[in-house]
């Protein structure tokens, strides 16, 4: 059999929040069966970087620059309020709650069905890597990122 193209899951916008649909494998989960809650994160930085992806900013381009950008988190709040476990199908979300010149506040949410799994306030800085010091987001990207507010 010849796979011409497979498409990874890329997620979707509606309305101003960005959805992206996770599922837990058996690596997620701890000795308890429950998922780990430092991969509640990584499934929040998935979604974070298909929401940038969605925009039609290619993260790795900015890599492979001479002068290297990029995002990092700058703070982060979780709020665990109940346990994901093995094949569960879930949702992350993404909704920009503030802009500034050199940063970006989001509200996250893991979800299944219903049912809010973790709640993510997170501030992202836009870095010039070269430097290890924040620098404004790109005007074009800022401008996409504020059509979403």
């Amino acid at each position: 059999m010849i796979i011409k193209s497979v498409m990874p899951c890329t997620g979707e916008l509606r309305d101003n929040e960005f959805l992206l649909p996770v599922r837990v494998y058996y690596e997620d989960t701890d000795a308890g069966g429950i998922v780990y809650y430092a991969n509640y994160l990584k499934f929040a930085e998935r979604a974070r970087t298909e929401f940038i992806r969605s925009l039609g900013v290619r993260q790795q381009d900015e890599l492979e620059e001479e002068n290297k950008f990029g995002f990092a988190v700058k703070h982060c709040e979780i709020d665990y309020k109940m346990p994901a476990v093995l094949d569960d199908e879930l949702v992350v979300t993404v909704q920009v709650t503030g802009l500034k010149g050199a940063s970006a506040t989001m509200h996250q949410e893991i979800r299944r069905g219903e049912d809010v799994l973790a709640e993510i306030d997170i501030t992202v800085v836009y870095l010039s890597l070269k430097q290890k010091r924040p620098v404004r987001i790109p005007k074009e990207l800022a401008a996409k990122i504020e059509q979403l507010m």
